[in-house]
């Protein structure tokens, strides 16, 4: 029988988020599987919320065959020889998370990434994406009206559950306000939702562009939107740009002049063009007011130059001046408003935390024991004290 591990999430800042709810533990209990939860003071379900279910608090993880977390975990807590399943952060060759790689691999653990979890036609399977962009939409209109005081919001960690937040939005006036929202994955969709609960009209990207607002409205762009060929060959398909994003350059310069609002909620490649440039921000046509930056790339190497730091749940909103490049405070004359949070879940953890559960039960859990497994194995990055088969690329990152 398989031994799982819950355990406490270490990273500073804390995160509340957990990978099973407390009903999702005693689902997996009642199935025969041996799990137990370490003790923690952050998670938004309660030590006792846990015991209440049956399912056993224990602070030592060294019995248990596999280890669960969300985020990534702090090397002086990984244990040796284990098999974690958490978000590592490493597959872009973070540079920050790459004493962590190695610490990995010196230890032999076996890390098996949530965000490399996908089926065979490479869709992924397990994902807090969706939350994300939720988070990440209320959050820019949030700021936009602390910028302009037209209308205020609760930010959402102070809301119990989404459901309670739509009963916010229900009494909440949104002005006329243009919405770019980039993307058309879960993030985007996420988003999207948020958006049309607070009563904003979805439009097409012509409309957007052509029709002055009549109320509040918002686009939703793919990739045939915001680029373009370089070799001014016709834009052919969103497959083509993905694959060979070298090949095409940045034509959203359409939207910045029309737009107060840029969510963006796109995967994006290191090869991929920008949306805009530093110099795009000095143009008396660039009219964004508020960027949310769920992608959360950090400049230079980034969809959205003005990304140059992940902002914080504590302190979500920094300011970018639009002359000198530089960081300010927020709301001010010419600075662009940054929402850069890089956990936007963890401000609504008990939706998030329990569809991440069900997804990881009904798409990863029957998965564990298999060591065949072609899931598994797509997602495992390190193993035996070697990369795994599909993170060869990463050698180079490893060895600094």
């Amino acid at each position: 029988m398989i031994k799982i591990g819950v355990i406490r999430e270490g990273k500073v800042p804390p995160d509340s988020r957990v990978p099973l709810n407390p009903k999702q533990c005693k689902q997996l209990s009642d199935m025969g599987v041996d799990i137990v939860v370490q003790p923690s003071p952050i998670r938004c379900f309660s030590d006792e919320d846990y015991k209440q279910e049956g399912i056993r608090l224990k602070e030592d993880m060294s019995d248990r065959d596999v280890l669960l977390g969300v985020k990534e975990v702090p090397i002086d807590q990984l244990v040796a020889d284990k098999i974690y399943f958490f978000f590592s952060h490493t597959i872009k060759k973070q540079v920050y998370n790459r004493k962590l790689l190695k610490h990995i691999f010196d230890a032999n653990i076996t890390l098996i990434d949530y965000e490399v979890l996908t089926d065979e036609k490479g869709a992924r399977v397990i994902a807090f994406g969706k939350f994300a962009g939720m988070v990440g939409a209320h959050n820019a209109l949030w700021t936009y009206g602390k910028r302009t005081g037209q209308f205020e919001l609760p930010r959402m960690k102070d809301i119990y559950d989404y459901d309670a937040a739509k009963e916010v939005y229900s009494k909440v006036d949104i002005p006329n306000v243009k919405i770019a929202l980039t993307g058309t994955g879960r993030v985007a969709g996420g988003a999207a939702m948020v958006l049309e609960d607070m009563g904003i009209q979805k439009i097409s990207p012509m409309e957007f562009l052509c029709q002055d607002a009549d109320g509040p409205v918002f686009t939703q762009l793919n990739s045939f939107f915001y680029a373009k060929r370089k070799d001014g060959k016709v834009f052919d398909t969103a497959i083509d740009f993905y694959t060979h994003p070298k090949e095409y350059k940045n034509d959203f310069h359409h939207f910045l002049p029309k737009t107060d609002i840029l969510i963006n909620g796109v995967y994006w490649d290191n090869d991929a063009p920008p949306f805009f440039t530093l110099n795009d921000l000095k143009s008396d046509t660039f009219n964004i007011k508020v960027i949310a930056d769920v992608t959360c790339d950090i400049a230079p190497v980034s969809s959205i130059p003005t990304t140059i730091k992940a902002s914080t749940i504590a302190d979500p909103v920094f300011g970018f001046e639009r002359m000198t490049n530089k960081e300010t405070k927020p709301y001010g004359e010419n600075v662009v408003d940054m929402m850069t949070i890089d956990n936007l879940p963890n401000e609504l953890p008990r939706d998030a935390s329990t569809a991440f559960g069900d997804m990881f039960i009904s798409n990863v859990l029957n998965e564990l024991g298999n060591r065949k497994s072609p899931l598994i194995e797509r997602a495992t990055i390190a193993t035996g004290r070697n990369l795994g088969k599909h993170f060869e690329y990463l050698r180079d990152y490893l060895n600094g």
